[in-house]
Formats: C-alpha cells, structure tokens, sequence
C-alpha cells in the first residue's frame, strides 16, 4: 500500500463519518480515527510490520498484477469510449441504495425509461433516513449499475443516462 492509497483511505474515512477505522493486511496496520479533541480532526497510525518472507519472493507475487491491470485498465478505457455518450448520475451520500419506493412496489425506473430533470431514481437509506435520489438531467435509462438492496459510496455511479 503506497502513500497515495493510504491518503485516499484518510480522505474517505473523513467523509464517511466513521469515528475509527482498522485496517490490517499482511505488511501493513492502519489505524484511522476522526473527530478527536485531544488529536486534531484526523490521527493515522501507519505500522510496518516486518515481512516473514524474503524481498525477492514478494516480487514476482507483484509482477503478475501489473499485466493484469494494464489489460483491464485497456478494456476498460474502450468501455469508457462506449459509454462516454452517456451521462453518469452517481450517489450524493453513502448509504443503502433501494430501486423501490418499498418492498411491495415496483422500482422507480427500468433500463429503457424516459425521465425527467425531478424525476426520483431511486432511494438511498442513510442512518435510517430515506432519501429520495432526484435526476438533474432529463434522458433515457441506458444502464442501472448497482443491485437493489446494496450499500454506495459516495460519488458511485448508480445510473447510466442517455441524454439525446
């Protein structure tokens, strides 16, 4: 975990207002905690822990990971060229994201729908508030790229939208 990883977990631990976060892979102990008095508004503690292993066996477990995402990374870009047409609605908070009004209803919107600028989307629970998801842009539904029923973060894409 490099520097930047580390900076971006900082920043997303902040946002998501947890108090304390604990993070331990193999080679590394993450400790995160917000809203401190005592400590300022953020106190990380980063421990290295020694590895059992050897350097050199450690980096050929690394080098087949860079191929794989440089060809994911590819196939992922001609997917973007595809999709780059289309407007992404993404989540505004972190939460639980419901495509139904509730459990006996049918969803907000389908692949295929035409909405409206207003129109609800869809639901995203958040400390056991309902918020109603409204679209900024009017369109059709191309794509819908989150299960009903299942936790977002903020600034998830939820919804592909073609605009014309």
């Amino acid at each position: 975990m490099d520097i930047k990883e580390i900076q971006s977990l900082i920043r997303f631990v902040a946002k998501s207002g947890a108090s304390e976060v604990k993070l331990e892979m193999e080679d590394i102990k993450i400790t995160i905690k917000t809203g401190s008095s005592e400590s300022g508004p953020e106190t990380t503690f980063v421990q290295q822990i020694p590895m059992a292993q050897a350097p050199m066996a450690q980096a050929p477990v690394q080098t087949p990971a860079a191929p794989a995402e440089a060809a994911s990374g590819s196939g992922q870009e001609s997917k973007k060229d595809e999709d780059s047409k289309y407007i992404t609605i993404k989540s505004p908070i972190i939460g639980t994201f419901y495509r139904k009004p509730s459990p006996d209803k049918d969803p907000f919107v389908e692949v295929g729908s035409s909405i409206g600028k207003g129109d609800v989307l869809c639901v995203i629970e958040a400390m056991k508030l309902f918020n109603d998801i409204e679209s900024e842009v009017s369109g059709k539904i191309v794509k819908i790229l989150v299960d009903d029923s299942s936790p977002v973060e903020f600034d998830q894409p939820l919804f592909l939208v073609d605009p014309s």
